[in-house]
């Protein structure tokens, strides 16, 4: 009886952690999306109560003043197009990785795998230099390239380890069958891989959606500039415009909070079936 108790007990305290410690983490959104309803003055009084009266027009104040559908539309872009080309050439060439045995093969596997410890800010001022010789600075594509060398590794990783897992009598069937290489390696292999994908589709996103160093560095052209950047707009030379501020960020994070709480089990499931079964 008395470890029954002492478990009960154990188990409450627990879960009563666990509760205190998802709060901490979901206060703060909660507390971003109602003081993007408020008025700089209300903000200044109290900075954790309700707002009285729900004020929509700082989300107004944000995309017209400043121009949040513009960084908006440049990030998704950006993210979208990086997205890409990250799952088809990291997926081709982890198939080949995979699936055939040459004399470069550990060579290329290892420095693909090197740029996974290679620290991002080390790069930015050899990067700048780089970009600016090539003349790719201020370019539509400029935050395109390092966004898909950055994702590589890891893309190729997870899916290098997946379809080592996966039987090679799949596609020697498929062979006998007269499917040519492009067929098997795009109808048969690329759906087996969904769990990976879905895995390296959402990182990928969040990482170009998010990014801001080589954004900062490698744009100057306002009508190029991303998010993040865009955020920091809303800092004045003396005061913030904490609502605006607030609502701004509403915008540039709900997206990502729907994606990720749509995907987070596959997330899991992904990085298992990549890294477990390799």
């Amino acid at each position: 009886m008395k470890h029954k108790i002492l478990k009960l007990v154990t188990q409450a305290i627990i879960n009563l952690f666990m509760i205190l410690f998802s709060i901490t983490c979901i206060f703060p959104l909660i507390w971003m999306l109602y003081s993007s309803l408020k008025t700089q003055q209300e903000f200044s009084l109290d900075i954790i109560s309700l707002p009285k009266v729900l004020h929509f027009d700082n989300f107004i104040a944000a995309i017209k003043i400043g121009k949040m559908h513009m960084f908006f539309g440049n990030s998704l872009f950006n993210s979208v197009v990086s997205v890409i080309l990250i799952i088809i050439i990291g997926f081709v060439v982890a198939y080949f990785l995979s699936r055939y045995n040459f004399k470069l093969r550990n060579f290329i596997y290892i420095v693909f795998l090197f740029g996974m410890l290679v620290p991002v800010h080390s790069l930015l001022i050899p990067l700048f230099i780089q970009f600016k010789v090539l003349w790719l600075l201020d370019k539509r594509f400029t935050l395109i390239l390092p966004y898909v060398a950055f994702g590589l590794p890891m893309a190729i990783f997870l899916f290098e380890s997946f379809i080592k897992s996966t039987p090679v009598e799949i596609e020697e069937a498929a062979y006998l069958d007269g499917g040519s290489t492009s067929t098997i390696i795009f109808k048969i292999v690329f759906p087996v891989c969904r769990p990976v994908i879905s895995t390296i589709l959402i990182l990928s996103f969040l990482n170009a959606w998010n990014e801001f160093p080589f954004a900062l560095i490698l744009l100057r052209k306002q009508s190029l500039k991303t998010l993040p950047i865009g955020l920091s707009n809303f800092n004045g030379a003396y005061t913030v415009n904490y609502p605006q501020l607030m609502a701004a960020m509403v915008i540039a994070v709900l997206p990502v909070i729907i994606i990720y709480l749509l995907s987070s089990k596959r997330i899991i499931e992904g990085m298992t079936a990549g890294s477990v079964k390799g």
